[in-house]
């Protein structure tokens, strides 16, 4: 047994590293003979996302060659649609087209819909009619030539907006209104800044005005422009005068619209765009009022022009007068008063007695409410007690 074991073992080693060589050589063919079949697989495979990514690729040019419109408005994977470039500024209310007029929609509507139009104040745009009629006349004494001034127009903007909306380079001239205490704004562009410069320093008529862009604006050119500042600003408080009497005073002038804030960018205003055309040359002025200036007067601003009282209607005010003669009011006689403890009153039972200071020649005072009127002696008309007014009260006088 021990023999047949230790010889059926040596036969088990053996027969082990025969199926050892056997399975090496099938190994070795295997390697060989199988990277053949899986390169195949893998081209196979390669082939077919190619194939794939080829059709798509070709799905989506078709669709490039009818539009960009439609390529954009193609429905995504998940079934949902996607909007094109119009539709997406047509939802925010971008409209390259109608940008200088019409009624704006989507978002921007919503974002300008607090804006209150300068439409609700009928006399502002009175208020800018004489501004244009008084400059007109004070601008030609200023240059010793013909100028004509003309309103374009007025609208309402937000003050952020209207500060990124200055083409530079420009004069903003900060001035501030001493009643209303508060400030607005004066906007001069170059063209008019450098048709006053020349006017005012004798330049021939019917050449341009020179403009040299790159360089600040010299001292002669600042100090030309606050003098034309201060007429137009005196205009204004005339203007002005009949509906509330504001001075305008100057405050400074500034190059920079960040350093001529004078209200938050989010707060509304009044934008009044002038024309100021000297012969051949002229230029734009633009005045901004914030709503916050104009609160002090924005009730005078709400009535309805009739002729030069603003409002003011002399017939209404006679009749009102007229009839305050009719009214009717009632009038209290008092004898006497005394100032008594509460404890005394409440102790007051029907049948109590209270002497007075009165006598029958003492004088009664009539009262309207709390307001003394007429003073006077007790007596008697007829049936009635009466009192006959012998002075009357004036206590303004005390």
């Amino acid at each position: 047994m021990t023999n047949q074991d230790e010889g059926g073992q040596g036969r088990s080693a053996e027969e082990e590293e025969a199926l050892m060589k056997e399975w090496a050589a099938m190994a070795e063919e295997e390697a060989a003979g199988g990277a053949a079949p899986a390169a195949a697989d893998a081209a196979a495979e390669g082939g077919g996302g190619d194939a794939m990514a080829d059709e798509w690729e070709a799905m989506l040019g078709a669709g490039g060659g009818e539009g960009e419109g439609e390529a954009t408005a193609a429905v995504a994977r998940d079934g949902t649609r996607v909007l094109n470039q119009d539709e997406i500024d047509s939802l925010l209310g971008f409209d390259e087209d109608g940008a200088g007029g019409g009624d704006k929609s989507g978002i921007q509507a919503i974002l300008n819909s607090a804006l209150v139009s300068y439409e609700r104040l009928p006399m502002l745009e009175v208020v800018f009619d004489r501004l244009v009629r008084m400059m007109s006349t004070s601008m030609r004494n200023f240059t010793s030539d013909n100028v004509e001034v003309s309103l374009d127009n007025i609208l309402s903007l937000r003050f952020g907006d209207y500060l990124n909306s200055i083409p530079l380079p420009a004069m903003l001239a900060v001035f501030k209104a001493e009643e209303w205490d508060n400030f607005g704004l004066l906007t001069v562009d170059s063209s008019l800044i450098y048709s006053i410069v020349d006017v005012l320093l004798g330049g021939r008529r019917g050449t341009a005005a020179m403009r040299i862009e790159g360089r600040p604006y010299t001292t002669i050119e600042r100090n030309l422009v606050e003098r034309m500042v201060h007429v137009v600003l005196s205009d204004l408080s005339a203007a002005f005068d009949p509906l509330s009497p504001v001075t305008f005073r100057f405050d400074r002038l500034e190059t920079n619209p960040r350093f001529a804030t004078i209200s938050r960018p989010s707060n509304a205003a009044i934008v009044a765009k002038l024309r100021i055309d000297m012969e051949d040359r002229g230029g734009r002025l633009e005045l901004l009022l914030p709503y916050a200036t104009l609160e002090p007067v924005r009730e005078l601003l709400l009535q309805m022009f009739m002729g030069e009282k603003f409002g003011r209607d002399s017939i209404w005010e006679t009749h009102l007068a007229e009839e305050l003669w009719m009214t009717e009011v009632e009038l209290e006689a008092v004898l006497d008063q005394q100032v008594m403890n509460l404890r005394d009153v409440l102790a007051w039972k029907p049948g109590s007695k209270h002497m007075l200071n009165a006598t029958p020649d003492s004088q009664v005072e009539m009262r309207c409410g709390q307001v003394g009127m007429f003073r006077g002696r007790m007596g008697r008309k007829g049936q009635h007690i009466a009192i006959r007014v012998d002075e009357t009260s004036r206590r303004d006088k005390g």
